[in-house]
């Protein structure tokens, strides 16, 4: 009769396959766009569970308070400034037609007002390399480049918490609880390794799938495994 693969059970939303947001501190993007300059302070430098980088609780002078990702060097009493007439230093917070070429930033709108939403990992950062009509050329992490309005926002700098790669998780338990945070199903068993009634792909006297792995989009969700919707198949011959 089998039993319910892990797809399966994903799609029931159960709590061991929901995400804990209930340990989140908040969201952490910009306050609602404004065209005055507002000089603010870091009041509190927080760890939030489950972000690779510390947020910074940001109070302005007007009173309005927000979550935001830090920056290196970022430091509890520090004074920013957000607005299109702050200063291009570390920390403080521009729309991108007012940052200079070559600058470093994180945190980057995709469209005015959104909040932020690239560059935001520990670590991270993308430069400014020109300007092309109202839209500025934004070199990504990835290497991608990228052209966004030049009155998004962005926050001069790299983010804090560069380095944490390259500490060795070291043992299997570190990794739990690493996944356990962001709601990621670890460890995740291959198909292949299963018995038959566990998985479309166990079974068989070694580890094979031993037929072809490519299903239609329509099909059922313990059956929804391998190369799903396959835009080709077969092995990709040179060009002619």
């Amino acid at each position: 009769m089998g039993k319910r693969i892990l797809v399966q059970r994903m799609g029931r939303g159960t709590s061991v396959f929901r995400s804990p947001r209930w340990i989140k501190k908040g969201a952490a993007k910009y306050p609602p766009p404004s065209n005055e300059t507002l000089k603010g302070r870091i009041v509190e430098l927080i760890h939030d569970p489950g972000r690779w980088v510390p947020l910074a609780r940001i109070r302005l002078e007007n009173g309005t308070e927000f979550l935001t990702p830090a920056a290196e060097g970022a430091y509890v009493g520090q004074v920013v400034e957000i607005g299109p007439g702050a200063k291009p230093t570390n920390g403080n917070i521009l729309p991108l037609g007012s940052i200079p070429e070559g600058t470093q930033v994180f945190n980057i709108e995709i469209r005015p007002g959104d909040g932020g939403k690239l560059a935001r990992t520990s670590g991270a950062y993308a430069t400014i390399t020109g300007r092309s009509g109202n839209r500025t050329i934004v070199v990504l992490p990835s290497g991608k480049t990228k052209e966004i309005l030049n009155t998004a926002r962005a926050t001069i700098g790299i983010a804090a918490g560069a380095g944490r790669v390259e500490k060795p998780l070291l043992k299997a338990g570190a990794n739990y609880y690493r996944s356990k945070v962001k709601a990621w199903k670890w460890p995740v068993v291959r198909g292949v390794a299963m018995n038959a009634v566990s998985h479309p792909h166990g079974g068989g006297s070694h580890q094979s799938v031993s037929h072809p792995s490519t299903v239609a989009r329509t099909a059922p969700p313990g059956r929804k495994v391998g190369h799903i919707a396959a835009r080709r198949t077969g092995r990709r011959r040179g060009k002619r």
